[in-house]
């Protein structure tokens, strides 16, 4: 979609059924109108669809934090059988997949959190298009019924070519409604870090890394003593 949803969906409850018929001249008004509620019932479709992605993300998310605890669990009593059997080489092993883990837990949390407030948002979307929608339908049927009033009798073709007259009259409306709403946008890109001694980094980064490995296990250590 050119549009993103939440754009798309403002769009929408911001517009106005007058504003739109007004835009879209020569077109039936009772054609544009439908046109305009069809277009809310597409965006209910896209917003749904984007919800279901959400929740299988944020169900993944679960499933992963939970193995990632257990995991973590599991490793620590893992270290403490090999310190007991004086493997210091696989108690270290062992503390540095749990750091591995810590670093990974907080990331799944936030997505959970993410993900539950992007729920929320597009339960709201679907439910204010929805209301929009109703609001659009009541003003439909107003506006049918003032043209019943106004005309006071039956058309006076008596009902002749009416196929192609309406056919042609949704196909006219169709084409400027999506002019009306034709929208776009675009981000601009952003340029990568710089590479510069990046071996260097690495080494360093590794160095910390072993550190924070054998400043673990002896804390792990020092609990046991005590």
């Amino acid at each position: 979609m050119a549009e993103n949803i939440a754009g798309r969906v403002g769009r929408i409850i911001s517009g106005s059924l007058n504003a739109l018929v007004d835009a879209v001249e020569g077109a039936a008004p009772e054609v544009v109108m439908e046109q305009a509620i069809r277009e809310i019932d597409d965006a209910v479709d896209d917003v749904r669809l984007e919800l279901g992605k959400t929740s299988a993300a944020k169900h993944l998310a679960n499933k992963r934090l939970a193995e990632k605890n257990s995991e973590h669990e599991r490793l620590g009593k893992s270290i403490e059988v090999a310190l007991d059997e004086g493997r210091d080489d696989l108690a270290e092993a062992a503390v540095e997949s749990q750091l591995d883990i810590e670093a990974q837990i907080p990331v799944l949390e936030q997505t959970i959190v993410d993900c539950n407030e992007r729920e929320k948002e597009l339960e709201g979307f679907i439910a204010a298009l929805k209301g929009k929608k109703r609001e659009m339908r009541e003003e439909l049927k107003r506006f049918a019924e003032s043209r019943k009033i106004e005309a006071g009798e039956p058309s006076a073709d008596g009902g002749t070519n009416t196929g192609n007259s309406v056919n042609k009259a949704i196909d006219d409306a169709t084409s400027a409604f999506d002019r009306v709403l034709e929208n776009s946008g675009g981000v601009p890109g952003l340029g990568g870090p710089k590479a510069e001694n990046a071996a260097r980094l690495a080494e360093l980064e590794q160095l910390a890394h072993d550190n924070r490995v054998k400043e673990r296990l002896a804390a792990i250590k020092s609990a046991r003593k005590g």
